[in-house]
């Protein structure tokens, strides 16, 4: 059935595009409020191949992204090989040239095997590359962040950092809060995230890289990102929607909720809020992170960390923040898309999505075009449903109907 669809979109002097199209997709209601959007960017995700496809592919996971709306995403190198070497990169390139069905656009290593003892391989990389990242360790060794913070800026790349202090982290595995405390949990303290964040800036300060941290979660992180930004250092930051939706009074005794950094007391979350209100949070993430069931299925202590997410953010977002009145919709795509690609350099020729924003329904994994299947917004209910993405001219994701 043919209807109207209002363009959101900008021109090349930034300003939303005020203009309808007609679109032919199946199954479209008369009634709908049918938007088309940019398609989304996700700097951060995890496609687990090569080398733990059991728990992704990168064809999965770059469906499950179309699904999402997304139509350029960045794979983290925590696999194995880790790309830390063109030699190692080049095995996940050529599946993603086989298998993607969106742009791929993968991470190098910062050190080799991701380690933090020896640097890695950048200069052959870099072109292949979106940033450089350890992302699932924080590099520990203050002199070794300093000499690939020096070795990307040579090489004009982003260092995008999970920050975390091992010796901070003492076993814990949510945050190290109330419900820790109530239910005999082992807790991970905030400062374990914003100390090497702390650290950081000042190196990206001295030495001029363009510095991107990953995740944030705590209050202390957005403050230090936030006056960092004051100084004229050059640094951004993504957080994640799990993070701006829930906080740990929302968790229980499930993987569903066990992710990394964990989900933060409600002090953070309004402090997450704040950033993204005050553009100190420059994107929203999602740090997909699809896992089997059997390593989901052992509870918050035992399971692994990392949820999927790509599939559920527009919604979750446009539900609990646009319709909320917290951010507008403009701010959300900007979010999604237009701060990551300025910020990564990542391109957007003829790729957009088209959503019903009226379609209410509730979250269901059955609906998951991921493999991971864990999300703790299982039976939420939202609004927007995407209905097709195109990639390049390419139809990648069409919604065929309950």
């Amino acid at each position: 059935m043919k209807a109207n669809a209002r363009l959101f979109m900008k021109d090349g002097n930034g300003r939303i595009i005020n203009d309808t199209v007609c679109v032919d997709v199946p199954g479209l209601a008369a009634d709908g409020d049918y938007i088309i959007f940019p398609g989304f960017c996700d700097v951060h995700v995890h496609l687990r191949e090569p080398g733990f496809s059991y728990k992704e592919t990168i064809a999965s996971g770059s469906k499950a992204a179309a699904h999402g709306g997304y139509t350029t995403i960045c794979p983290m190198p925590n696999l194995d090989p880790v790309p830390d070497s063109y030699e190692h990169l080049k095995k996940e390139l050529d599946i993603i040239e086989a298998d993607a069905v969106i742009d791929v656009i993968p991470y190098g290593s910062c050190t080799v095997s991701e380690e933090g003892k020896q640097i890695a391989r950048l200069e052959e990389m870099s072109p292949y590359v979106c940033a450089f990242s350890d992302d699932g360790k924080g590099i520990q060794e203050e002199a070794m962040m300093e000499e690939v913070m020096r070795k990307a800026k040579s090489l004009g790349k982003i260092v995008a950092a999970h920050c975390e202090v091992n010796d901070l982290l003492k076993g814990g595995y949510i945050h190290d809060g109330e419900y820790a405390r109530k239910h005999g949990h082992k807790g991970i303290c905030p400062e374990s995230e914003w100390k090497e964040i702390q650290r950081d800036v000042k190196l990206a300060e001295k030495t001029g890289c363009a510095y991107h941290v990953c995740h944030i979660s705590t209050k202390e992180s957005v403050q230090i990102i936030r006056e960092a930004k004051a100084r004229g250092v050059d640094v951004t930051c993504e957080t994640a929607p799990h993070y701006l939706i829930l906080n740990e009074n929302d968790l229980q005794e499930s993987g569903d909720f066990k992710m990394n950094p964990p989900l933060r007391g409600e002090d953070d979350q309004k402090a997450l809020l704040g950033g993204i209100e005050d553009g100190t949070i420059d994107m929203i993430a999602t740090d997909h992170a699809p896992h089997s069931a059997e390593e989901k299925s052992r509870g918050l202590e035992k399971s692994a960390m990392g949820i999927v997410g790509i599939e559920t953010a527009f919604p979750l977002l446009y539900t609990k923040l646009v319709k909320s009145g917290v951010i507008t919709l403009e701010r959300l795509i900007e979010l999604l898309n237009d701060n990551p690609r300025r910020r990564f350099g990542l391109k957007q020729e003829d790729s957009w999505c088209l959503w019903d924003l009226k379609d209410r329904y509730i979250i269901d994994e059955k609906d998951f075009l991921s493999k991971g299947k864990a999300s703790p917004f299982k039976g939420m209910e939202v609004y927007g449903r995407c209905l097709k993405t195109v990639c390049k001219g390419k139809t990648v994701y069409e919604y065929k109907g309950e």
